[in-house]
């Protein structure tokens, strides 16, 4: 057994320096996906990246993060998650660095699996560490601004990007990431304390590479479905194996005498649907931010820096409300809270669906401030009733399980919504590239953007393709929110049919779990 190490006595004006620390790491390692957004189409042009290409960049980073997180939340909690911290914090950095050099799509997406290898060692502690030092009178607020940052981690990482691309060039967005991990160091090197688990952490090779193999097949094969087909051995073999793999990670964490994810820990009521609402909750927020971002830039037309600040608004709307959703999740319930938030989330992305070419940015800033009015009264409450499920003693678990939820939710809606809007933009462009050469009508079939840079060399012959395209873009669009409405919704129907509606004094672990001291207040019937 290993030896047991008490929560630190900090001062307030300490805990208050942790949280800023924590949440500055988490701004980084959530910001890691969605800056790219903003440089995808300079880097596409750039670097020759098709759509699935582009789409590998950002999800490299995102699919070696989420199959990462368990095994890695698992060495901080036993090992000290100051010390991961730190170390996943310097590979990042260096990963930010050679990804600023990379000259090749396959260079870029090696980077950027470096990158996702260290946020993987610091996003876990973030959470666990906030939990570690507050006391119960106020772990529910830290967790709210902790959750509140993590709801506006993309948005400001789009900000970051659109100022720096248009001053620069695509690189420097890693550059800058690269100086954000410099200052994070510093910051959890002079205020965080050494914290771990309070009791024995298990490691679980055969879990790690189970889990890890499928996700990454189940990425793969959605990516690679829109360019390959739904019905070719590629993606038809990786989305069955990866199910297979899925299926096998369960059947083997059901069996192992230590496992690194106990799927029974998922009866809990309060566990299972914060964590699906988590998940819902990122796949739409980021697909949005990966399909809203180029519709802006090239169907609109703004620059990089004029759509980053089409962005803050929502920013500004989960930072303001996301500590309050804390206090009224806690007086109301998980189910009202939440479930209210993800109906209005949705309702966010079904404005959407009305979207043109000619739509301007208004009906988007309207339909981004309904999902985020929604999304703050969302996310807070599955954050708070996941680590809420667990004692604790068991809080380094609760963490991993919010993480990787989080992160699943940004890898698989980069790709799914991304294949949504891939399939959407290919049926409807491929009706109108009769007219053109096969290498031109390749191009235009691959990406709007790579369609409307051969538009641009057609001179005033391109004008018709531009229109289409930006038509085809539109159509695109659409499929992409529908799928994220519908997302949102089955979210939303779960939360409220199964959602705890009050808080009691009893954990609902399983009775073969409760092998520790159930310490803290859960959310329960």
């Amino acid at each position: 057994m290993l030896p047991l190490e008490s929560p630190p006595q900090l001062s307030a004006a300490r805990r208050n320096l942790v949280l800023a620390s924590m949440c500055l790491a988490l701004v980084m390692v959530i910001s890691g996906v969605s800056m790219l957004n903003n440089a995808l189409p300079e880097m596409s042009e750039t670097l020759g990246l098709g759509q699935s290409d582009q789409q590998w960049v950002v999800d490299s980073y995102a699919v070696v993060l989420a199959a990462l997180l368990l095994v890695a939340g698992a060495i901080g909690d036993r090992f000290g998650r100051r010390g991961a911290m730190i170390a996943g914090t310097v590979l990042f950095g260096l990963g930010s660095v050679l990804s600023a050099l990379a000259t090749t799509s396959e260079v870029l997406i090696s980077t950027r699996f470096v990158m996702g290898i260290g946020a993987a060692f610091v996003m876990p502690g973030t959470l666990s560490t906030i939990t570690s030092v507050f006391p119960p009178e106020g772990r529910a607020r830290a967790v709210g601004i902790w959750a509140g940052f993590a709801g506006i981690g993309g948005t400001l990482g789009q900000f970051m990007s659109g100022i720096l691309v248009d001053s620069f060039y695509w690189g420097s967005v890693f550059v800058a990431s690269a100086i954000l991990a410099v200052v994070a160091l510093i910051s959890v090197v002079a205020f965080v304390p050494s914290t771990r688990a309070t009791e024995r952490v298990a490691f679980d090779p055969v879990g790690a590479v189970l889990s890890a193999s499928a996700i990454a097949l189940l990425v793969l094969g959605i990516i690679e479905g829109p360019g390959h087909g739904w019905t070719s051995g590629l993606t038809v073999g990786s989305l069955g194996l990866g199910l297979i793999l899925l299926a096998g990670f369960v059947a083997w964490e059901l069996r192992v005498d230590e496992p690194m994810l106990d799927p029974r820990l998922f009866r809990s009521r309060g566990l299972s649907t914060g964590s699906v609402a988590m998940f819902f909750q990122f796949l739409a927020m980021f697909g949005f931010f990966f399909v809203g971002t180029q519709y802006m830039q090239l169907v609109l037309g703004f620059s990089a820096l004029k759509t980053a600040t089409a962005f803050l608004p929502m920013s500004m709307v989960f930072l303001v409300l996301s500590p309050s959703a804390a206090t009224l999740s806690e007086r109301r319930g998980q189910r009202l809270v939440a479930g209210t938030g993800l109906v209005v989330a949705s309702g966010g992305f079904v404005i959407l669906t009305t979207v043109s070419a000619s739509s301007g940015y208004w009906l988007i800033l309207v339909a981004s401030l309904v999902m985020a009015l929604g999304m703050s009264y969302a996310m807070t409450p599955a954050t708070n009733a996941i680590v809420s499920s667990l004692p604790i003693e068991k809080q380094g678990v609760a963490s991993a399980i919010n993480d990787v939820t989080r992160e699943l939710g940004a890898a698989f809606g980069v790709a799914i919504i991304g294949s949504a809007f891939n399939t959407g933009y290919r049926n409807s462009i491929d009706q109108h590239l009769g007219g053109l050469s096969a290498s031109d009508a390749s191009l235009a079939h691959e990406a709007p953007a790579t369609a409307l840079s051969v538009a641009g060399r057609l001179g005033d012959a391109g004008g018709r393709l531009a229109a289409d395209a930006k038509e085809a873009f539109v159509g695109g669009l659409r499929s992409a929110v529908i799928v994220s409405a519908i997302s949102l919704g089955i979210a939303a129907v779960y939360t409220i049919a199964r959602a705890p509606s009050k808080r009691t004094l009893s954990l609902e672990l399983p009775d073969e779990l409760e092998s520790e001291p159930l310490v803290g207040v859960a959310a329960a019937d």
